[in-house]
């Protein structure tokens, strides 16, 4: 599933309310709530868990996974790596406990996964054909749209920009048509990025920028906290592995975050495109084998434009078709 899910598991009685996640098409719960399902305590769940891992009963790196929880203790804020673990593991536990407990868990958990898959599959469906006749129209328009371009003079950059990143790379929407629900594969990669950009030392480079350039005085300046999670959100992880594995990635959702979250009072889409390539450059992938940049000048111009305007549902895609366009292929 690509999306996760929250739903509330009611025991019969009406005593217990547990919030159940849901994702991979299937639930997960914690220790603490396992515990709770079952009645019984958190240290005799571990104990169950570690003698299901021991004998092989199941298999620990597909069945469980590490989550980050935000907890607050005494006068600060941490953040914590807890265990989470699937329905196969909650299953385990629930034939050894003989709980009845279990057995509502078992029946509820078996409907509202048929729920979602059933949903889920007609949702997909719909998607796919609406997909796919916006798919057709915009390759049609990749057609005309060289074609003006053949015989235009446009002298707007960004009008230029905008057409041309259309038109140079269509090949990165037609490979739309190979693969399911309209989505674009990741490939070609230069893999983990070498060097790493902190909150710090970004905020450096904009006010480098700043002097350099003779900005107004309201770029780079910060309205929130979002330009610092920007940052921070490249580098996620889930269950130990990054999120954005690859250096294209990151730079991608850099761009992207940016761009989209309007950080600073004044600077952001220059912002965001002077960063992106200062991350491609300091992880060395801004330039080809013949010393050629990656993505032009006008094309960032517009790519970026176009990322200001896209709809929040699009940046599955809108990223996609960064990694395309910067990756080794290129």
């Amino acid at each position: 599933m690509e999306k996760k899910e929250i739903e509330i598991f009611k025991s019969d009685d009406g005593t217990t309310e547990i919030e159940v996640r849901i994702d991979n098409d299937t639930v997960w719960l914690n220790q603490y709530q396992i515990s709770e399902l079952f009645l019984t305590d958190r240290t005799s769940i571990g104990r169950h868990i570690a003698n299901i891992y021991r004998a092989n009963e199941l298999n620990e790196n597909s069945t469980s996974a590490k989550i980050a929880q935000v907890r607050r203790e005494g006068n600060r804020t941490v953040t914590r790596q807890i265990g989470i673990y699937n329905l196969d593991v909650i299953l385990s536990i629930g034939y050894k406990v003989h709980s009845e407990r279990g057995r509502q868990f078992r029946v509820w958990a078996s409907k509202i996964l048929s729920e979602y898959l059933i949903d889920g599959f007609a949702l997909n469906q719909r998607k796919l054909k609406e997909q796919n006749e916006q798919l057709k129209e915009l390759q049609d328009s990749v057609k005309i749209l060289g074609k003006v371009l053949e015989f235009n003079d446009l002298t707007n950059d960004e009008s230029t920009g905008l057409l041309k990143i259309i038109s140079d790379y269509a090949y990165a929407l037609d490979i739309l048509d190979q693969y399911d629900y309209q989505k674009l594969e990741i490939k070609d990669t230069s893999g983990k990025e070498t060097y790493q950009l902190t909150y710090d030392e970004a905020m450096s480079q904009i006010m480098l920028a700043k002097n350099a350039y003779g900005n107004s005085d309201l770029f780079g300046h910060e309205k929130d906290n979002s330009f610092q999670s920007s940052v921070a959100t490249i580098y996620q992880t889930f269950g130990g592995k990054d999120l954005y594995p690859s250096i294209e990635e990151k730079a991608a959702n850099l761009l992207y975050l940016i761009t989209k979250n309007h950080s600073f009072t004044d600077g952001n889409k220059r912002i965001a495109a002077f960063l992106f390539l200062y991350f491609m450059e300091r992880n060395g992938i801004l330039f080809d084998q013949s010393g050629t940049k990656r993505i032009a000048d006008n094309t960032l111009v517009a790519l970026t434009l176009m990322i200001a305007v896209s709809k929040p549902e699009e940046k599955d895609t809108m990223t996609k078709v960064i990694v395309n366009l910067i990756n080794k292929k290129n």
